[in-house]
């Protein structure tokens, strides 16, 4: 049997029933804030931040599994487009192009997208390539490692150490994609009609080697001859390499999938506004590393760094989710930006919040003269709304005097 704790991100805390160990594990999982009751045993106020999804712990000796969803707050469809546009905004996949609608969770809504984009990539049949592959063999093929013969066999004729390029469909795509499909079919709270499907992507790709949970990811890069897996390839790295919740602790099994909407708005803001400013002329760096001192000690990683034709930085931009304070824009959010703006020359900085409770504002730093503004996007709107706001920032960051 499975209790389900149903969540909002963001929203007041809760009390729950629950027991002590399970209240441990969400909180020393960095899951949910977390906190026992300190006047009633076995209940527990939670209270979900910024990520959003599904965790499901099981208790050992005990029937009843313990499933925590978090809501986003904004609707499915529009995470999705968030998501869609950060990944491919030159015409990836977005809301409307894969069935989320009819799914109210984020968990199911992801599981149904990953499937159907693998699907789409499957259907020309199992993308094929060169792998280099190294063996010991009887056989003569490919090139002859003379130092690992020597070293392994002490001279001995044979085996044969060797390296060949082999044409084999175990390559680094389709491991990606296999290895999605696998985090998914663990994951709790995957629909039934959709777990088939992934079951059946699973055993189109029976033949590629199961990424062993915990290595590194194996690389690819776009071409012409994998351009039909590309969609699903970033949305399975994004599956493999946004918050996996997989582990023991203290007896107990924790396992689910979130999403930390911080990192995907903040994906959103720089990649959509890199589109708007290449349309106006120049060129943008993400997380583009600087120092603060001459001494180059102390690193800063800027979001959005904004060069002209003179390749000179002219415009900077920090993403920032949520408002923390009831009255307004957090003041630490301001020293960061006048010291992002204070490093690279520049009279002007920019915050972008996802809309909370204070509207536009531009401050100027007494005796330094720069301008620090901060914009606030509502992602409730249609997309074509939200990009036309982008486009607004985007022409502000392109008149940006320099000190």
């Amino acid at each position: 049997m499975t209790r389900v704790v149903e969540l909002v991100e963001h929203a007041p805390a809760m009390g729950v029933a629950l027991p002590d160990a399970v209240g441990r594990a969400l909180a020393a999982g960095d899951i949910v804030d977390a906190a026992p009751d300190p006047y009633v045993s076995g209940h527990w106020s939670l209270r979900a931040g910024s990520k959003v999804g599904a965790v499901a712990v099981a208790v050992p000796g005990n029937d009843e599994a313990i499933t925590v969803r978090v809501a986003p707050k904004v609707p499915i469809a529009r995470l999705f487009f968030l998501l869609g546009y950060s990944l491919g905004p030159k015409g990836g996949w977005r809301d409307g192009e894969v069935d989320v609608a009819g799914h109210r969770d984020l968990l199911p809504a992801l599981a149904h997208a990953v499937e159907r984009q693998i699907d789409r990539a499957l259907r020309q049949g199992l993308l094929q390539g060169y792998r280099v592959t190294e063996e010991a063999s009887l056989v003569v093929r490919g090139r002859i490692r003379e130092a690992e013969q020597i070293r392994r066999r002490f001279g001995a004729t044979l085996p044969v150490e060797l390296e060949y390029d082999e044409f084999t469909t175990d390559i680094a795509e389709n491991r990606l994609l296999r290895a999605a499909v696998e985090r998914l079919l663990r994951l709790p709270g995957v629909p039934h009609d959709v777990r088939r499907g992934l079951l059946h992507q699973r055993a189109r790709l029976a033949d590629v080697t199961v990424i062993v949970r915990g290595r590194p990811l194996p690389d690819w890069q776009p071409s012409r001859l994998n351009s039909r897996y590309q969609h699903a390839l970033r949305l399975a790295r994004t599956v493999l390499e946004n918050a996996s919740v997989e582990h023991v602790r203290g007896g107990l099994h924790v396992d689910g999938f979130l999403f930390d909407m911080n990192k995907l708005f903040e994906d959103f803001v720089t990649v959509a506004l890199r589109e708007a400013c290449r349309g106006l002329g120049h060129s943008a760096r993400l997380q583009d590393p600087h120092h603060l001192d001459e001494a180059a000690a102390i690193r800063m990683k800027p979001d959005f760094v904004l060069y002209g034709p003179n390749s000179a930085p002219c415009a900077v931009v920090d993403a920032k989710y949520k408002a923390e304070k009831r009255d307004g824009f957090p003041d630490a959010d301001l020293y960061q930006m006048l010291a992002y703006c204070t490093a690279l020359g520049l009279r002007e900085g920019h915050l972008v919040y996802a809309k909370g409770n204070a509207p536009h504002a531009a401050h100027t730093v007494r005796h330094a003269g720069i301008v620090i503004h901060q914009h606030a996007l509502d992602l409730d709107q249609e997309p074509s709304g939200l990009l036309s706001d982008v486009e607004e920032v985007a022409a502000r960051l392109v008149s940006t005097p320099r000190v």
